[in-house]
């Protein structure tokens, strides 16, 4: 019955995604090139403010949880379980004080308006996964950026989207390097749930009702554990909050 009533739903949603993407487009463009980051930063901030609001037209709710705990005026290592590319909107618009930049695969670099744009201009990188030798200096990179600049990187080890919900196991190699190269940063876990339903039943129609809830846990020092000591505590943190 869900999958019955979603399909006109589902195409409304999808008209009022589209165009918010297209109106952004041009928006993102203006502010990069005329005002520089900071209004460029403030067009996504508001391309996802839209698009969260997108969702709600499915019934689609956001909880945050533990927010306050994030620590301020210091480089961030966001690392989550990964379910849809809704927990890339969610992370933007309800985390946008830390300045979130994303460990991205090169394919979405291009073709997709307001999307690519802000991947190749907003401080994310674009990786080849299937050219390790071109991913280690680009996470280096945005290692020493958040280190300047105390601004965060957001990294989804598991390394694809998880269909069901389930988790899949860490890849250790770019967290590595995050936090070699970004020492003063603190690791902060985060759990999603519920963020697969959303396209629980593929591109279309989409999943209708769904509550996606982010636990962020307790941050981790970077600089007082090893990096085994840190990947156990981050995936342990990660995985054990999540409902299937």
């Amino acid at each position: 019955m869900e999958k019955f009533i979603s399909y006109p739903i589902s195409v409304l949603y999808y008209l009022c995604f589209g165009l918010t993407l297209v109106i952004f487009h041009p928006i993102q463009w203006f502010c990069f090139n005329v005002f520089g980051y900071q209004a460029h930063k403030k067009s996504v901030d508001y391309l996802n403010f839209f698009l969260v609001k997108c969702t709600n037209i499915l019934g689609t709710r956001y909880t945050f949880e533990n927010r306050d705990t994030i620590p301020k005026n210091a480089p961030i290592i966001f690392v989550s379980n990964h379910q849809s590319m809704y927990d890339i909107i969610g992370i933007i618009w309800y985390l946008r004080r830390f300045h979130a930049k994303f460990v991205s695969k090169i394919e979405l670099g291009k073709g997709i308006p307001s999307v690519s744009y802000n991947l190749r201009h907003g401080g994310s990188i674009l990786i080849d996964r299937k050219d390790s030798k071109q991913a280690i200096p680009m996470i280096k990179g945005l290692s020493e950026y958040i280190e300047k600049h105390k601004r965060s990187a957001v990294i989804f080890p598991e390394g694809t989207r998880s269909k069901d919900g389930k988790p899949k196991d860490f890849a250790q190699s770019g967290l590595k390097i995050l936090c070699k190269y970004a020492p003063s940063a603190f690791v902060v876990p985060i759990t999603i749930n519920n963020s697969w339903k959303m396209v629980k039943f593929g591109a279309f129609p989409m999943g209708l009702g769904n509550h996606l809830q982010f636990i962020i846990h307790e941050a981790i020092p970077v600089s007082e554990f090893t990096f085994e000591e840190l990947i156990v505590k981050t995936e342990k943190a990660v995985t054990q909050s999540i409902k299937i």
